[in-house]
């Protein structure tokens, strides 16, 4: 995995764990890798890797079994979702409208941009 050296790597390898979660159908319950496997994985060290787990079990997103293993909480997707839906309202979507209109892209021109984008889906 490439880093991004402007933000933490234990925030990157969150980012990466809930878009695997918003992107696919995981089974509530479904184990994660172990710390140390995650690590390997992606060329990180572990006391790394531990703490993207604590920020993850701290936001809900997933739970650990001590001794078992971490393991996606239930309700996973709707707690990624909801915390990426308010990153994009309070932060993104401000900036996207100003560009908007700075662009004088009329609603009804983005109406039809964002229909034909959708429709290629």
């Amino acid at each position: 995995m490439d880093f991004n050296e402007n933000k933490p790597i234990y925030l990157q390898l969150a980012d990466q764990i809930m878009d695997e979660v918003e992107s696919s159908d995981l089974q509530s319950g479904k184990r994660l890798l172990s710390v140390r496997d995650y690590a390997a994985k992606n060329g990180v060290n572990a006391n790394t890797v531990m703490r993207t787990y604590t920020w993850l079990q701290q936001e809900g997103i997933i739970y650990n079994q001590r001794g078992i293993g971490y393991f996606y909480a239930d309700d996973a997707r709707d707690k990624v979702l909801e915390m990426r839906r308010k990153v994009f309202f309070d932060k993104e979507l401000p900036y996207f409208m100003d560009r908007l209109n700075a662009l004088r892209i009329s609603p009804e021109q983005f109406v039809e941009i964002y229909k034909n984008y959708i429709s290629t889906k």
